[in-house]
């Protein structure tokens, strides 16, 4: 049995008290930084870790760290992206509402890293019970000494603040959040400069993940040898995986980074439901691209998925069953992304306006014979020439569908009807 660290306390009655955390050893980390360690040792050790982002580029966290300018007259900022609108992730979520207090010792230590007296989360409005549980926590972390001025005794000065987001998944793309935070409308920034030399308020800034930096007290209390030793070399540690779809057991699993994503449907979650079969799973939230049942013995890593065509992301994994019409899975995505979309960028702007006409005319059996052809062409048009991933990620996972199931496509076109609801 894998011993589960970031949801070890997710299952307490009281796991979002202090109390509850201390009692587990909570805050040992930050006094043992401040008490042993220089900033640029904590920086040194996260970076010998390997901690990659769990936000969905798989950046190393301590080489975004390293970027963050030493002599500057400006403050510097850290922002934790608690926006969390990838659809098929809610991993952010549960450590919010089950264990914040793990959340805000890892902003603490990680702003002690970086030089940062003030930390920002943006967290998605819909969050409400996260919100409250989040408030709480700072309140509580204010009150024992952990935040605010002279932390522990010591000389650290640092605060947390909560930012309510409005529900756009632009703002997940971190320059977009930083407009966001800044009062402006979210659309991602031409980079360079990027955040870590100019971000909030033309400051220096580092943006993480939530499940980033509540990896962090533990990397400093265990050490970068027992993080390094979970998983692959190149993605170590802990890692969880939202699982969700047509399976039996859906839920939040905390796992080893490198896991066979079949073990994690088969094993973990169940499998598919009685008297079905999987046919495909999207590995990483709907922007990974789909992975037909044939490919599901893949490492589920940032560098075994991305040789197959495909990504970590988010981790969120949703499984599809062979009752289900890729062609209609395939339209909801793209229209997800087309509402979801800034409007900053031509390509996406047009491109996914016109892939969701086609989409929608070929899952209503009005398909003709150049549709997929169109859909091709207009994949090619906005992958590589947009702003921000938003479009890459419909592309691709537009390309992947009609890769993997274009039988069904053709179907639809050919049949003038869709073949699972006749």
């Amino acid at each position: 049995m894998f011993e589960r660290v970031l949801l070890k306390n997710v299952d307490l009655p009281d796991g979002h008290l202090l109390r509850s955390y201390e009692a587990g050893g909570g805050y040992g980390a930050l006094a043992k930084v401040l008490r042993e360690h220089t900033p640029e040792e904590i920086v040194e050790l996260v970076k010998q870790s390997n901690l990659r982002g769990r936000g969905g580029a798989g950046f190393p966290t301590g080489m975004k760290w390293s970027f963050v300018p030493k002599q500057t007259a400006k403050p510097k900022y850290l922002c934790c992206n608690a926006d969390e609108g990838e659809p098929g992730t809610f991993k952010d979520r549960i450590i919010m509402e089950r264990d914040p207090h793990q959340l805000i010792e890892g902003l603490a230590v990680s702003g002690y890293a970086i030089g940062a007296e003030t930390a920002y989360v943006y967290i998605r409005g819909e969050y409400v019970t996260a919100i409250r549980r989040l408030e709480q926590a700072i309140a509580e972390a204010r009150d024992a000494g952990y935040l605010g001025r002279g932390v522990l005794g010591s000389d650290l000065n640092f605060d947390v603040h909560i930012h309510c987001g409005a529900g756009a998944y632009i703002c997940g793309e971190e320059t977009a959040m930083l407009e966001s935070l800044e009062g402006r409308r979210a659309q991602p920034r031409l980079k360079p400069p990027f955040p870590a030399v100019a971000g909030l308020y033309a400051s220096p800034t580092v943006i993480n993940n939530v499940e980033t930096l509540a990896c962090v007290p533990h990397i400093v209390a265990r050490g970068a040898d027992w993080f390094r030793g979970i998983g692959p070399d190149k993605s170590p540690g802990p890692k969880l995986y939202c699982v969700s779809g047509q399976v039996r057991r859906p839920g939040l699993y905390e796992l080893p980074m490198g896991i066979a994503l079949r073990e994690l449907i088969e094993e973990h979650a169940g499998g598919p439901l009685p008297g079905r079969k999987v046919k495909a799973v999207i590995p990483g939230g709907v922007s990974a691209p789909v992975i037909p049942e044939t490919g599901l013995d893949v490492g589920m890593d940032f560098e075994s998925l991305a040789a197959v065509g495909s990504m970590l992301g988010s981790a969120g994994v949703i499984v599809v069953d062979d009752t289900t019409c890729m062609v209609k899975v395939a339209t909801r995505i793209v229209e997800f992304f087309h509402h979801e979309s800034c409007g900053k960028c031509t390509p996406c702007r047009e491109g996914l306006n016109w892939a969701v006409k086609v989409l929608r005319r070929i899952e209503a059996g009005e398909g003709t014979a150049g549709d997929l052809e169109q859909l091709d062409m207009l994949c090619k048009g906005i992958f590589g020439n947009t702003f921000c991933a938003l479009g890459d990620g419909a592309a691709m996972g537009l390309r992947a569908a009609l890769k993997h199931f274009s039988d069904e496509f053709v179907a639809h076109i050919e049949e003038h009807r869709c073949p699972f609801h006749s």
